[in-house]
């Protein structure tokens, strides 16, 4: 292996400029004391373990599985998320959108990056690019093959814009081959992806 091999590899593995700059300001603020480092983990914590794409597919396999349940999430999606209990900031206010075999909806924020943090995390960057966000309302299509997903003509694309007082969830189709699954089984099944419109779930093995 060459040296200068050796010296690429190991570079993967170092932190970046960002990182350490956000280190370094972390520090400063809690020597000052203006930080608590105790709510930092938790924040941490939160996001990595508690709040993500895990907790909405739970909500799409708890409709895939319970057709009341469904029924509930699409007449008022932000009090059947909560029913399992995921709601707070950025989430307040949800609607959730079918897709069926003739009409595939997808998710955008063409102001700034509104997203429903309870039940999808933290945006992808590509969510907040003004890229996606001008040409998903312009070019949905294009923008849906970009992305691996190229629906037949006579599919409607519905595209949903974000806002801060409203935030779409998609409730994807539920894979063939997927009946018979429990819930677990199911949210395995659902990627962040399919929930933003711009992806589809996972087949069954």
């Amino acid at each position: 292996m060459s040296a200068d091999h050796d010296h690429e590899h190991h570079d993967e593995y170092r932190p970046s400029e960002i990182s350490l700059r956000v280190k370094a300001i972390e520090s400063l603020l809690v020597e000052k004391k203006l930080l608590d480092p105790v709510a930092v983990d938790k924040l941490v914590d939160a996001y990595e373990n508690k709040i993500g794409p895990h907790n909405g597919a739970r909500v799409v396999a708890k409709a895939w599985a319970d057709p009341e349940y469904k029924k509930r999430l699409l007449g008022d999606g932000t009090k059947a998320i909560q029913e399992l209990g995921y709601s707070g900031i950025q989430g307040e206010d949800m609607v959730v959108v079918e897709n069926t075999h003739d009409v595939h909806n997808m998710v955008v924020c063409t102001l700034c990056s509104c997203y429903p943090w309870p039940t999808l995390g933290l945006p992808p960057n590509w969510y907040k690019a003004p890229p996606y966000r001008s040409r998903a309302v312009i070019d949905p299509r294009g923008v849906l093959k970009e992305f691996g997903v190229e629906l037949p003509k006579e599919v409607e694309v519905r595209v949903w814009d974000s806002n801060a007082e409203l935030r779409y969830l998609v409730l994807p189709e539920r894979p063939a081959g997927a009946e018979g699954l429990s819930e677990d089984e199911l949210a395995s099944l659902v990627t962040r992806d399919s929930m933003i419109g711009v992806g589809l779930p996972k087949t069954p093995n």
